[in-house]
């Protein structure tokens, strides 16, 4: 199992690379333009993305989450660095992990104070899918922006490469 899940985190950090790049090549004068979505523009979805990867990283830790880690980084700080460094500490941090660690359950809080408890595995995998879903989002917003011959960022894509 270490092998899949460590080549879904590698493909997230693959994805998000991508992603940064096209937004530093294509839009960053754009990055707080308003856009109907989930989150209304470029900056806020990525933040969003970087504050589930921080998250789940720190609760994987065992470290309390008592707010959302981007509400205090200033709007001019480098979102891009920060979006790109918290998908490689992920990787890093399962690339660190044995098998067993996997397999074995966590118990944290939610920001709103909810227990759970649940396997690590599911945890990741969730997270990276979470990931993924809001990429696809900053793929519809840039495309809403007028920007097209956007690379692909699938899975398949990304297996066909390593």
């Amino acid at each position: 199992m270490k092998k899949s899940i460590l080549q879904y985190v590698q493909y997230n950090l693959w994805a998000n690379k991508i992603i940064a790049q096209v937004i530093s090549d294509k839009a960053i004068n754009i990055l707080d333009k308003e856009i109907p979505n989930s989150f209304p523009s470029l900056r806020k979805t990525l933040l969003h993305i970087w504050d589930a990867e921080n998250i789940w990283l720190t609760r994987l830790n065992n470290l309390p989450i008592t707010d959302w880690p981007s509400k205090d980084i200033s709007k001019h700080a480098s979102v891009l660095k920060n979006f790109i460094n918290q998908s490689q500490d992920f990787l890093n941090f399962v690339e660190s992990k044995n098998e067993d660690w996997l397999n074995t359950t966590i118990e944290y809080t939610t920001i709103k104070g909810e227990p759970f408890s649940q396997p690590v595995y599911t945890i990741i995998m969730h997270c990276m899918n979470h990931s993924t879903f809001h990429r696809g989002q900053l793929i519809c917003m840039l495309r809403q922006l007028g920007f097209d011959n956007l690379p692909s960022t699938d899975l398949i894509t990304f297996s066909r490469k390593f």
